[in-house]
């Protein structure tokens, strides 16, 4: 299937040098020709497309990642593997499908060719592997966006190519993500994967119900046409399209694509299995990462480099996550603290009401996952047992509170090395919240018995109503999301 033949790429990396011209590559003569006339082999399709995969350590999918690539019905013009940052066999795995491919799909005889490029230490990590690879397929009608663990269907290329070419308002649209649950193994990694399916599930749901507009075009399957990207740089007066300093750099560069006038989109059709985290660890940092990145572009005013945005209408959807968070953890924390002093002066009376709202969630957690395209019983299990959905919730909150106290305290860290670290099994602060909620819940039950019998009536005369009217806004809210039609979509 494929040449021997390697083609690989070695020089340092400073995102600073970047110019609009294309890097010619030390270590290979002939390697912008190389490029040119792949370009031009290309005249029977109706636009190009240049595909860059930014990788790190990713010796253990990166194969799987090029070979699902390959057997696109649409196969990219151009296959481009960055690597960064390694101490992996990355490249060496990836070295194995260099050069040219002639391949027969549904649509016909295709030709791609695959370099391999070793940008070594590089200080910006996957935005600077990014940046590299976009200036590498600049000339290209689009750059298609992979991530080194994400496995696409077959015909997502096509699926996303179609789509962009039938409308030039289109500035970048992305596949459906998911994640392969089948090779996973352990309670806590199945537990955590389940979790997450649902959570794309219903992201991915809600941005194709808002008339498919998509929030993020994520890293992990997004194309992008080269002219918004060229744009959206021209106005924010940049050298690349992916800037440093930001830690969602895919979510800034949806907004200024938005800005520029383009539409951001979300495919029906075209799929692709992202890697999940499989321990807590791991899966802390990423979210808190993410999280912490949102935050920054969702507040208003200038925090470092990053430019708050809080109308943008990308971040709509945003606001209401957030908001969607605080009333979760404000119930939560709200009902346990109030159940616990109601039984300590036996004051606790139960009523079958309270069950109304676990009931509208259960049904409304198996709705989305029947709404999944490749919903198996664990996906139903996971919602309709309620109490793993209920502790996924309370992990997800300790990571919507980790961000908002990072933010708040103006400390700054590099999110990115402690995804990194974290991944590899280091780093202890996803404890962090649980160790502060136990010493709280120890300070309110001696301020508790501090307080004596009267103040701790007016507490629960005044906290039960409370609660009680925010549960049923929440419920409510519920019901709306549950009666809602899907119009058939699979996600």
């Amino acid at each position: 299937m494929s040449d021997t033949r390697t083609s690989l790429a070695t020089q340092a990396f400073a995102p600073s040098s970047f110019t609009h011209e294309p890097i010619q590559a030390n270590s290979a003569a002939g390697f912008a020709d190389d490029f040119s006339a792949v370009l031009e082999d290309n005249g029977g399709h109706r636009s190009t497309i240049g595909c860059v995969i930014p990788a790190y350590n990713e010796e253990e999918s990166i194969a799987e990642v090029i070979e699902a690539l390959l057997k696109q019905t649409r196969v990219p013009d151009v296959i481009h593997v960055v690597v960064n940052n390694t101490s992996d066999a990355t490249v060496k795995i990836a070295s194995e499908y260099s050069g040219p491919h002639e391949i027969t799909t549904d649509l016909g005889e295709q030709f791609t060719e695959v370099f391999v490029h070793d940008i070594g230490k590089n200080p910006d990590k996957k935005v600077g592997a990014l940046n590299y690879g976009y200036s590498l397929v600049e000339g290209y009608d689009y750059l298609l966006g992979v991530d080194g663990d994400t496995i696409a269907d077959k015909q997502a290329v096509e699926y996303l190519e179609s789509e962009a070419v039938a409308d030039s308002r289109i500035g970048g649209i992305s596949a459906i993500y998911s994640i392969d649950d089948r090779p996973i193994k352990g309670t806590i990694a199945k537990f955590l994967i389940a979790g997450q399916r649902t959570q794309f599930a219903a992201f991915n749901l809600q941005n194709l119900l808002r008339g498919r507009n998509m929030a993020v075009l994520g890293g992990q399957f997004s194309i992008f046409s080269t002219h918004a990207l060229r744009e959206a740089m021209r106005q924010n007066h940049q050298n690349s399209p992916w800037v440093r300093d930001s830690e969602v750099e895919d979510s800034l560069l949806s907004l200024q694509i938005k800005s520029a006038g383009y539409l951001t989109k979300i495919s029906p059709y075209a799929r692709a299995n992202v890697g999940g985290m499989t321990t807590l660890s791991g899966y802390d940092a990423q979210q808190v990462k993410w999280t912490y990145g949102a935050i920054e572009l969702m507040w208003p005013g200038q925090r470092g480099d990053t430019k708050g945005q809080p109308l943008h209408p990308n971040l709509r959807l945003r606001w209401l996550e957030n908001f969607g968070m605080l009333t979760n953890l404000f119930v939560r924390v709200a009902f346990v603290t109030l159940l616990a002093g109601s039984l300590s002066i036996n004051a606790f009376v139960f009523s079958p009401w309270w069950l109304i709202p676990s009931g509208m969630a259960i049904l409304l957690n198996v709705r989305i996952a029947r709404t999944m395209k490749d919903s198996n019983s664990r996906d139903v299990l996971f919602a309709a047992t309620f109490l793993p959905a209920e502790m996924f919730m309370w992990v997800r909150l300790s990571h919507f509170v980790r961000s908002w106290s990072r933010f708040f305290s103006r400390k700054k860290v590099d999110n990115w090395a402690m995804q990194a670290k974290a991944e590899k099994g280091g780093g202890l602060g996803h404890w962090t919240p649980l160790i502060v909620l136990i010493a709280v819940a120890i300070a309110m039950t001696i301020v508790w018995i501090l307080i004596g019998p009267m103040a701790q009536s007016t507490i629960l005369w005044i906290g039960w109503p409370i609660v009680g009217v925010v549960t049923v806004l929440q419920t409510l809210g519920m019901f709306f999301k549950l009666v809602r039609r899907y119009h058939g979509y699979k996600v």
